[in-house]
């Protein structure tokens, strides 16, 4: 579950780290509030909400158990705990 917070989070700050370090490289003042105007963080949040969006498509897609697969839960065999796993 961390995994999927932390790279949800990785992408909808990716847009903002990514022109920061722009204006770093530019030697333009990255703390100063005339190099964030409010199109260009505009711009950056839809970015970022764009590349969440893709990440939680990806994820849901790509991840998880097959489609007809079911559920086997946990359970007592011989004495042993076997944990839970898809069929």
């Amino acid at each position: 579950m961390i995994r999927l917070f932390t790279l949800e989070t990785a992408l909808l700050v990716a847009p903002f780290v990514a022109y920061a370090l722009f204006l770093w490289a530019t030697r333009k003042g990255v703390l100063h509030p005339e190099s964030w105007p409010v199109r260009v963080l505009a711009l950056l949040g839809l970015a970022a909400v764009a590349l969440t969006a893709a990440g939680f498509i990806i994820v849901a897609e790509y991840t998880g158990s097959p489609k007809d697969s079911t559920y086997e839960p946990a359970h007592i065999e011989n004495g042993q705990l076997v944990p839970g796993k898809m069929k």
